[in-house]
């Protein structure tokens, strides 16, 4: 089997069926922001979910995303959610293998297909981002062929900017990826009044594809706003990798390094500069993790190859032949793969985020009362019906609000009695581990109803 097929087929079967892709509770507010659109028929332009900010400005920017995993979830249930991502990560993988191959020979293009998605596994999420992780491979991917080919990209790509913008905020990186390369071909080129005269064209028509979206400049300016946050520091992929265990991308970076410096690899300035910036928000932040293992890759395949012994005739000729049988038994395994899937039922329960069990056992009437939440309890309350105090949505919310949920997961006894009484709060859900469910076990007037090895119920008493 080819090397893109190979890594097509593995990121298929890793994402239809590993446990993981389910576990964020995101995934819960998507599928039910999705619902609501798709009945509403219209864009969301205003929180329906939340009791502490109900009508408040919100914009659904990922709308078409959350769509999709809305009819995904419909269809098929969690089997086809998955369905949706596996064949997102396949397309992504794919692609990444087949671009590597234009520049490596065949065990060059499968070492680095290999280690790049290992770097992208902690990410393999049934969210958004996921399903923009091909659009970002075949944006790149054709910029990167542009600029082997000494010319601006063509205006064919500029749909996949407006698609990505509608799906996901990391198209602000793809609009950064094309200002860099711009930059790079300006340096290179030597006719640079021809060079920033198509270059120029193709990032002003890449920001008018950007504003094809329903919150126009405001959907191009909300990644901007977003990491403005300051409270995203407190969000576990906002957050720096752990190095104090080994990671895939440590590994990654170590290999790369080794290679570049023993071969004697020369990476153009530009281009070096943009590898860099993409490490570091890698480590930074770790949602940023999948797009380094994507995005650099591309970028250094064509100087690594310079540095390679081009692939004897015979082996090329050989792969060419197989491509054919490759491509079928690709498809066969994922249609068998795909059917396995959908008639293996995924069965929910109780996890970090999403309380099950502890929900179904507080009484109907109970839950449209306000509730005092876990904020990794959020979207599942969403997805249940019920209307919660805080959920993941930062930029909803904002830094004054989040700050005084700080306090109260904080167990500070004055800021917990405080908010009970301003938001009339009748039961609270929090995790089994939240130092202010220690709080509520000394509050006068209130009780437990539920505990388990995830969460614990506390109502206010009669």
């Amino acid at each position: 089997m080819s090397v893109t097929a190979f890594a097509a087929v593995l990121a298929f079967a890793v994402t239809a069926f590993a446990p993981q892709v389910l576990n964020d509770g995101d995934t819960f507010m998507h599928i039910a922001a999705g619902a609501r659109m798709l009945a509403d028929h219209a864009v969301l332009y205003r929180d329906p979910f939340s009791y502490t900010f109900a009508g408040a400005p919100w914009q659904a920017h990922e709308w078409l995303a959350e769509i999709a995993m809305a009819v995904a979830y419909g269809a098929g249930g969690w089997s086809g959610l998955l369905l949706l991502f596996a064949f997102a990560a396949a397309a992504a993988a794919g692609l990444l293998a087949h671009n590597l191959g234009r520049w490596l020979d065949w065990p060059a293009q499968a070492i680095v297909s290999i280690i790049a998605l290992s770097c992208m596994t902690p990410s393999l999420l049934a969210r958004p981002h996921l399903l923009a992780l091909p659009l970002l491979a075949l944006w790149l991917s054709e910029l990167l062929i542009a600029r082997s080919e000494e010319r601006a990209p063509s205006f064919a790509l500029l749909p996949v900017m407006t698609l990505w913008a509608n799906i996901h905020g990391s198209f602000m990186l793809g609009l950064g990826l094309a200002a860099g390369l711009a930059l790079d071909a300006l340096v290179s080129d030597d006719n640079r009044a021809a060079t920033f005269r198509s270059w120029s064209l193709f990032g002003a028509g890449a920001l008018a594809a950007a504003l094809i979206n329903p919150h126009f400049i405001q959907g191009l300016l909300f990644p901007i706003d977003m990491m403005g946050a300051a409270k995203l520091a407190n969000v576990a992929e906002w957050q720096p990798i752990d190095f104090s265990q080994l990671q895939p991308l440590e590994l990654a970076v170590l290999a790369a390094l080794y290679f570049i410096v023993t071969r004697g690899v020369r990476i153009p300035p530009v281009r070096a500069l943009i590898v860099l910036a993409l490490l570091h928000l890698a480590l930074q932040h770790q949602r940023h993790q999948i797009v380094f293992a994507l995005a650099a890759p591309l970028l250094l395949a064509e100087p690594m190859s310079r540095a390679l012994t081009a692939p004897a005739s015979a082996i090329l000729e050989r792969a060419h032949r197989l491509a054919a049988f490759a491509a079928t038994a690709a498809v066969m395994l994922v249609v068998g793969l795909a059917t396995l899937r959908l008639f293996v039922p995924v069965v929910r329960s109780d996890s970090p985020v999403a309380p099950i069990s502890a929900l179904a056992n507080v009484p109907p009437a109970l839950r449209a009362e306000p509730v005092l939440n876990d904020y990794s309890f959020g979207g599942y309350l969403i997805f249940a019906g019920v209307r919660p105090f805080v959920d993941s949505r930062v930029e909803l919310y904002g830094d004054a609000f989040l700050a005084r949920y700080e306090k109260i997961i904080a167990a500070d006894p004055e800021a917990v009695r405080a908010t009970l009484r301003a938001y009339d709060i009748r039961w609270t859900i929090l995790s089994k581990h939240s130092r202010a469910v220690a709080v509520m076990d000394g509050l006068r007037g209130w009780s437990r109803l539920y505990g388990d090895d995830y969460a614990v119920v506390h109502i206010r008493d009669k």
